[in-house]
């Protein structure tokens, strides 16, 4: 089996983390044209963030800079043709379910079906508190909103959903997605993320946990998740450049020819991951094109049999 790969936009999320320094004066079109160069290169999906408001105690680290997510890949649905939409993370339990399934729903619809919704618990306490919503409840709150939003996203029109935090039936939503069943991929790798993507999702997006790391994940998940449905694993790969950088890119970065880092990357493939997301360092939107160009063309047909 191949070993897809994805890639986190630039410019849309802003964290010190991970920020290149060029994203900061970067904007829509830098944007668009990373996101169809990943269409053109075969990437399986591009991914945007869900943050409503920063606090000033963690502006410094964060930044402020968080696009939203549903507006974001629906102006890229718009320039782009076959790569999936995904938010990676959607913080769900802040908002009301119908009001989550009416977004999400026309994204899907008006892309063609391309949607893959990714849901987290959220951890900026400020952003639960000014919205009203209990942040000591927040995974509880999470936990039911998956099983609202399975009904909200599903083919009823009139869907129907009674639990402790959401009660409603009788009410309509059209359009309807595209897609018979929207993916829904949990995100975090908290014993409570892991067994919640094992038992309620269709796929797990770990947080960035380095490969020595993932193996056990991947049983936990296995031995949680039973004989049930197929789960599409994930992981996030360490930063690449393909090719010589001649430039400082860090220690942790994978450099080198595509055969090399395809080697590598396939032993995510061998630990049972179905698809990785990938992040390029690079100066500028030119270097980073140069960067999906090269790795959709000469490592990606090189990650086939991955597993």
């Amino acid at each position: 089996m191949s070993l897809g790969y994805g890639i986190q936009l630039p410019v849309q999320s802003q964290s010190t983390l991970y920020a290149e320094p060029w994203e900061a004066d970067a904007g829509p079109a830098d944007l668009v044209e990373v996101a169809r160069a990943a269409d053109r290169a075969g990437f399986a999906y591009v991914a945007a963030c869900d943050h409503v408001a920063i606090p000033h105690r963690l502006a410094g680290a964060m930044s402020t800079v968080w696009y939203d997510p549903v507006a974001t890949l629906a102006h890229l649905a718009a320039v782009t043709v076959r790569v999936r939409l995904l938010a990676h993370v959607a913080v769900v339990g802040l908002r009301h379910p119908l009001l989550t399934a009416k977004q999400y729903a026309t994204l899907d619809h008006l892309s063609g079906g391309r949607l893959i919704l990714g849901v987290g618990a959220g951890h900026v306490r400020e952003e639960f508190e000014v919205l009203g919503v209990d942040f000591e409840r927040r995974g509880a709150v999470l936990d039911e909103t998956i099983d609202a939003l399975r009904a909200a996203l599903g083919p009823d029109e009139f869907p129907s959903h009674h639990g402790k935090s959401f009660d409603f039936e009788g009410l309509g939503q059209r359009p309807r997605p595209a897609q018979a069943r929207v993916p829904l991929w949990v995100g975090g790798s908290s014993p409570a993320a892991v067994r919640r993507a094992a038992l309620k999702g269709d796929g797990w997006l770990p947080q960035g946990d380095p490969r020595e790391r993932l193996p056990a994940q991947i049983e936990t998940l296995r031995r949680l998740r039973g004989d049930g449905a197929p789960l599409t694993v994930g992981a996030i790969t360490e930063p690449l450049y393909v090719g010589a950088p001649g430039w400082e890119v860090g220690r942790r970065t994978l450099t080198g020819p595509p055969g090399a880092l395809a080697e590598s990357l396939r032993a995510y493939g061998a630990m049972g991951v179905h698809q990785i997301q990938v992040r390029f360092r690079c100066r500028g939107r030119t270097e980073l094109v140069d960067q999906i160009d090269r790795f959709g063309a000469e490592v990606g047909p090189l990650l086939d049999g991955a597993s």
